[in-house]
């Protein structure tokens, strides 16, 4: 769901000038060594899928799975000898929280996160375990935030902003840096964006060394706030995302100031597509990632003719994803793909039903893996049942051709679909 650019209301945004190709290739020499210079490698299957050129940055391999370590250290180590004494806090989904907890510790920095109580489990860990205090509060993360500069006032600490400060953005812009010395020739980049500090750092530097070079953020769609922010448009912004990582309500100013001046387009990704990305980087290149780090992939895939033929550079911007979360996100593709199916079969007790139902199964090789046979709780008459199979076949049209034969033989068969 874009707008062409005409469409966009005018607008010269303060601030932009702060961020500069200068300080992203400081902040890269700054942070050397303390960060992995992640791999960018080219996809050939998910190439083929595309019909373009993907090659991928690989930043869930950092030691805390995201890119957000090279913003958060480019911060501490700009910040004055007394902050660092007295200590900085800041609000985060999850991954700004690690990397400046991880960082901090490292430059024996105490640091305070506050994390919407909703945060995947996984996250909370994580960033305890480098050594951050963690403070959940608050369903979103600008409940949290707003929370996190009271304490900051309170405790007189500093606040490091998890993407709306030109420090944060300046790390977050080396990936770009990284990106375009692996491979100088790419036509575009797509980038997802929560606050806007991955996307604004990358696009002063694909601009700086490429002005022709086209760079695109992706929201998830029940998140669309800096895709409101850059058409002037009211979508409604909430909802339970896979890409917990960008769902931020606010964006921030200093990046949207830099984002309007320098991003080609916003584009929106339903959660389907999300759980979709996820699930082919596992499988095609074996590599986990998050609802936000399968962002950019989402959208490639979501709008081919857009993408068709170009040489697409995409983030992966972090791999913390629950493992529970990961498990339903894999089974659910199945189902998409055909592969699993719950058929609802309504039945006649009396005895061998069953059986000469599940006959129908192994005649059409078709796996059965769970059966729920339901007796009472039903709005059937008395005497009447139904059972919910759970199986495994080798693709959709195996499941059609199963469900046919049940209902040639008159048997009353739903097949139950995902919501």
């Amino acid at each position: 769901m874009t707008q062409p650019a005409e469409q966009r209301p005018t607008q010269e945004p303060p601030g932009a000038e702060q961020l500069t190709l200068a300080d992203v290739r400081a902040a890269a020499d700054r942070i050397c060594g303390s960060v992995v210079r992640t791999p960018m490698l080219h996809s050939r299957t998910l190439s083929q899928i595309a019909g373009a050129e993907i090659w991928l940055k690989f930043e869930n391999l950092q030691f805390t799975a995201a890119y957000k370590e090279r913003g958060a250290l480019n911060a501490l180590l700009l910040l004055p000898e007394e902050q660092r004494r007295r200590g900085v806090i800041t609000a985060s989904a999850g991954n700004h929280s690690q990397g400046l907890s991880y960082h901090g510790t490292r430059l024996d920095v105490p640091v305070t996160i506050v994390m919407p109580s909703n945060t995947p489990t996984v996250k909370v860990m994580q960033t305890e375990s480098v050594g951050g205090t963690v403070v959940l509060h608050g369903e979103t993360f600008d409940e949290a935030y707003a929370h996190a500069c009271d304490l900051a006032d309170e405790r007189c600490l500093t606040f490091v902003h998890p993407f709306d400060h030109p420090h944060v953005a300046a790390g977050a812009g080396t990936v770009a840096l990284e990106m375009l010395e692996d491979q100088p020739d790419l036509d575009c980049l797509v980038t997802p964006v929560g606050g806007g500090g991955l996307v604004s750092g990358m696009a002063t530097v694909a601009k700086a060394l490429r002005p022709g070079i086209e760079v695109f953020g992706v929201e998830a769609r029940l998140f669309p706030s800096m895709f409101n922010r850059f058409y002037g448009t009211d979508l409604p912004c909430g909802g339970d995302t896979l890409a917990e990582g960008i769902a931020v309500k606010e964006p921030g100013q200093f990046t949207a100031s830099v984002i309007d001046r320098l991003v080609d387009d916003i584009l929106l990704v339903d959660e389907a597509a999300l759980e979709s990305a996820v699930s082919l980087l596992l499988q095609i290149e074996k590599t986990v990632v998050e609802g936000a780090g399968a962002a950019g992939l989402a959208a490639v895939l979501d709008q081919p003719d857009r993408f068709a033929g170009k040489r697409i550079g995409l983030v992966l911007c972090g791999g913390n994803i629950d493992t529970r979360l990961l498990a339903n996100v894999l089974l659910r593709d199945l189902v998409r793909q055909g592969r699993l199916s719950r058929l609802r079969i309504h039945l006649q007790d009396r005895p061998g039903a069953l059986y000469k139902v599940f006959r129908e199964f192994n005649a059409h090789n078709v796996n059965i893996i769970e059966v729920y046979h339901q007796r009472i709780f039903t709005s059937l008459p008395a005497k009447g049942l139904f059972a919910d199979v759970e199986c495994e076949a080798r693709d959709s049209q195996q499941i059609h051709l199963l469900v046919a034969a049940l209902r040639a033989q008159g048997y009353q068969v739903e097949q139950v679909q995902l919501m």
